[in-house]
């Protein structure tokens, strides 16, 4: 009879504290799954042993130099182009030094904000069912419809031409432009011409106005007919064996509600809306990924856990920060470390105003007055006195 072998016992006899209680019981589900004798599991956590051995750091290690060179350096090997999006040429999307500078700033909105709509099993593999989806999402203005709009003083009237193969490909209807137009025009008579079915009448009730009307142009021009505000253009893109819609702007928000959007792996590249909508944990994550993503784009390989702590230290307040005299570095304890940074004579004004102490506990701090900085065996606060006598 095979005797049962205590997996439990085995793991954390090896492993102990040395690794997170969940890791454990990770390691604990792949050993049973895999059926291993015990000498096979004695083999593979010796192996997870060395590898937290290997890539453990010293005790006084600076992580976070360590942290800022190894990002920092490749950084300058970064291009400064902005591509066009998977070979599409309406849509464009930031990428090399811009968009790492944009996310460690953390930046509102991104210069070219991205979202990816994965849909539900019922749409994902059908391309007219996504179509639907993505004309009804993607913001349709009277401008995106019209061939020319038409002023007529004499008679107080404005036509709009429309194009009737992008109103096909909008997926709009002439009545839905009369709708959004009687919103959006007050004191007018809209109608549709008798003699041209894509022309549309618009006769004003009283005299327009000379001076006022390339601004009324502009609203008529920019009245939303359908869609969802911030989502300026939407591509369809099979991947593998489902649709996704690549979608220029970003609203998560109203997109989540839409049906037929898979609103557990919607994605976007704004960091900030984000946090706002799903929390500082996924912000968290979504900068660490777009990090990775703009040093792997450019063949860079920097170790995922140096983007890690900027990420940690980033958000560790509950709120995104940037890294700069407004986030991070301006929120340093020590007078000397914010000084050191910018604006230093304003930093030093204000500290002495308030009368700040420096109690000199990080690298900066030291390297300014001259003191060993506190990493390393500087950190280890241990005097040997060879005088004194055993007891």
């Amino acid at each position: 009879m095979k005797k049962e072998i205590d997996i439990d016992k085995i793991v954390e006899d090896k492993l102990g504290s040395r690794v997170p209680p969940k890791i454990i019981n990770e390691i604990k589900d792949t050993l049973r799954k895999y059926n291993l004798s015990q000498e096979e599991m004695e083999m593979v956590l010796n192996e997870i042993v060395r590898e937290i051995e290997e890539n453990s750091i010293d005790p006084g290690e600076p992580v976070g130099i360590v942290a800022a060179q190894s990002i920092g350096e490749p950084s300058t090997q970064m291009t400064l182009r902005t591509f066009h999006y998977a070979g599409v040429r309406e849509l464009n999307v930031t990428l090399g030094l811009p968009r790492l500078i944009e996310l460690v700033d953390a930046k509102k909105t991104p210069s070219t904000p991205l979202t990816y709509v994965y849909l539900t099993e019922e749409y994902r593999g059908d391309r007219e069912k996504a179509i639907e989806i993505a004309r009804k999402i993607e913001l349709t203005k009277i401008v995106n419809v019209a061939m020319r709009i038409d002023i007529d003083l004499f008679n107080n009237t404005m036509i709009i031409t429309l194009d009737p193969v992008m109103l096909e490909d909008k997926g709009v209807f002439v009545e839905d432009i009369i709708k959004a137009l009687q919103k959006a025009v007050k004191k007018a008579k809209i109608n549709v011409n008798p003699d041209n079915p894509n022309e549309i009448i618009i006769q004003f009730t009283e005299p327009l106005d000379p001076t006022k009307v390339e601004k009324l142009r502009e609203k008529i021009l920019n009245t939303k007919i359908k869609g969802i505000k911030g989502i300026n253009k939407v591509i369809i893109q099979r991947r593998g064996d489902e649709y996704v819609l690549v979608c220029e702007g970003s609203n998560l928000s109203e997109l989540m509600e839409i049906e037929g959007v898979d609103y557990r792996r919607i994605r976007t590249n704004n960091i900030r809306e984000v946090e706002e909508i799903l929390g500082i944990e996924a912000a968290r994550s979504l900068l660490i990924e777009e990090i990775m993503n703009v040093l792997e784009e450019q063949g860079l390989d920097v170790d995922i856990r140096h983007v890690t702590l900027v990420a940690d230290i980033m958000t560790r307040t509950g709120s995104v920060r940037q890294i700069g005299r407004h986030g991070i570095a301006g929120m340093k304890d020590s007078v000397l470390s914010r000084a050191s940074f910018e604006v230093t004579v304003k930093q030093l004004i204000d500290a002495a105003s308030r009368g700040e102490i420096d109690n000199l506990k990080g690298v900066i701090e030291n390297i300014i007055v001259g003191n060993y900085m506190p990493i390393g065996t500087a950190k280890v606060k241990l005097v040997y006195n060879p005088y004194r006598k055993q007891s």
